[in-house]
């Protein structure tokens, strides 16, 4: 039963959860960490660790998706972003940092920003990061807002993109568009399509139920919130609580599974997940993989030199994110590091699937499916 307050006179609003506010409860099972596995698999990929990578130009360049193809995960291009758009992309990038690191006006960066992403798309660009990534033999997944799905698709397909992610701040199923403009119809758009579609982002049961419908082999939950980075909330109004909207998306996935007799849908949480604990935690309440940002941003191979900023930042009339230093250390660990260690850091920042693997054993589960039945604590 749902847990309303009165906020007001005539006026209720649901109490809800953060990752923060739960914690993990082992059984009385524990097993080694090396009897654990990480794998899941979309649609026909199979991946070895739960991590995608956030589709922003702070973190994933052509070669930080393949490096994080190679160590398992996988890294989303943003279709939208500086490698559609500008063939000297690290150049622009440096001097993104270099204003942000002048202190001279804290609004410079974005600007500077939106002024990059003014710049017209171009199609052969797209191609050849797509091409890149593909010829390295790691899976290619490229992000497109539902605005201009319908517009870039079809380059992406012919450059030989493996998934494709359609991912918004907020995302129904079917985006209405300018007048002028034809509406995107997920149903339709993903049912002509022979590449699987992960669609999101959701915050709600009724929502993440609505897009299983459409045919998407995986919904986003969550607008990738990242505290210092992100200002959805303080532009829109707009917050996700972590635990309770992948919770709600675990039970549409599973009314969904009865409502298609068998067809399972990937539930990705993405948003205010920056340790091991808080992932672990993620996949408890019922994701099957986790977006990251932040903390693969502070990875050497990122392009953004320990700085990071979400995708939303470049909105041209309306940003929602800032720059933001991840990593303050001259020598920044490797991706490898991040992902599966070693570590020397006691807070959960590096090996992030160790930490995952660890919890899991400590709790008595061998698989990531099994892990999300594990019991959880609210704190007082």
């Amino acid at each position: 039963m749902r847990d309303l307050v009165e906020i007001g006179m005539g006026r209720t609003a649901r109490k809800t959860y953060e990752l923060d506010d739960v914690d993990i409860v082992p059984s009385r099972r524990t097993r080694s960490s090396k009897e654990v596995s990480t794998a899941w698999q979309l649609d026909a990929y199979r991946f070895d660790i739960p991590i995608l990578a956030h589709p922003t130009d702070a973190l994933v360049s052509p070669e930080f998706a393949i490096e994080m193809g190679k160590r398992g995960g996988l890294g989303v291009v943003n279709g939208e972003g500086l490698w559609s758009r500008h063939a000297d992309v690290q150049s622009k990038i440096d001097e993104l940092i270099a204003i942000a690191e002048s202190d001279v006006d804290a609004d410079a960066p974005v600007a500077f920003l939106q002024k990059l992403h003014a710049a017209p798309v171009q199609p052969d660009l797209l191609a050849a990061a797509v091409a890149q990534v593909r010829d390295a033999g790691v899976t290619v997944a490229v992000r497109v807002s539902p605005q201009s799905a319908l517009t870039l698709t079809p380059a992406l397909l012919q450059a030989g993109v493996d998934l494709l992610v359609v991912q918004g701040t907020i995302i129904s199923a079917e985006h209405v568009a300018h007048s002028s403009e034809e509406p995107l119809n997920l149903k339709t758009f993903i049912a002509d399509l022979d590449v699987p579609v992960v669609a999101g982002g959701v915050s709600d049961h009724r929502t993440a139920l609505h897009l299983m419908r459409t045919g998407a082999a995986g919904v986003i939950v969550g607008y990738g919130s990242t505290e210092g980075a992100t200002t959805t909330n303080e532009v829109l109004g707009i917050g996700v609580p972590m635990a309770t909207a992948i919770a709600d998306a675990a039970a549409a996935r599973r009314d969904y599974l009865d409502e298609t007799g068998g067809r399972y849908v990937h539930v990705i949480a993405d948003g205010d997940i920056t340790t091991s604990g808080q992932l672990a935690k993620a996949i408890a309440c019922g994701a099957d993989a986790a977006v990251l940002g932040a903390p693969l941003a502070a990875a050497a191979e990122a392009p953004g030199r320990g700085w990071y900023w979400p995708s939303a930042a470049a909105h041209p009339s309306m940003p929602r994110g800032a720059l933001m230093p991840v990593s303050f250390d001259e020598q920044r660990p490797s991706l490898e590091r991040v992902l599966t260690g070693p570590s020397d850091d006691p807070f959960g920042s590096l090996d992030l699937v160790g930490g995952l693997r660890r919890s899991m054993a400590k709790s008595g589960y061998s698989d990531l499916k099994e892990f999300q039945k594990v019991g959880l604590n609210v704190r007082a």
